[in-house]
């Protein structure tokens, strides 16, 4: 299957390199992963799970998955403001792939 893709003179345009344009970043499948776990989740919640992020990227992480329909935003009108992120239903179906990514990381470590 990945021969395929390798061999295909328009990599652009596999199914591979979409889902890799959806969690590329150092943070995404992290944030993913977070909110597979512990949703729904708040801001700060997150950030402290990632511990190392700064808010900045962060934010600009959750609107780019939120863009892609991988999570949900949601906000509650009150004050102070209460935001909450989950999975959307899109993202739920990708967590079986990032879920094989860890099964073969335990598998594998050394």
């Amino acid at each position: 299957m990945i021969r395929n893709y390798i061999e295909d003179a328009n990599f652009e345009d596999t199914g591979f390199s979409y889902t890799l344009s959806l969690i590329s970043g150092k943070h995404k499948m992290k944030i993913l992963y977070c909110l597979m776990e512990f949703e729904p989740v708040r801001f700060n919640e997150l950030r402290r799970y990632l511990k190392t992020i700064s808010d900045k990227t962060l934010s600009a992480n959750l609107k780019e998955l939120e863009a892609d329909h991988l999570i949900v935003r949601k906000e509650y009108p009150q004050i102070p403001p209460k935001v909450e992120y989950s999975l959307s239903e899109r993202g739920k179906s990708l967590m079986a792939v990032l879920d094989q990514l860890c099964v073969w990381g335990e598998d594998n470590k050394e």
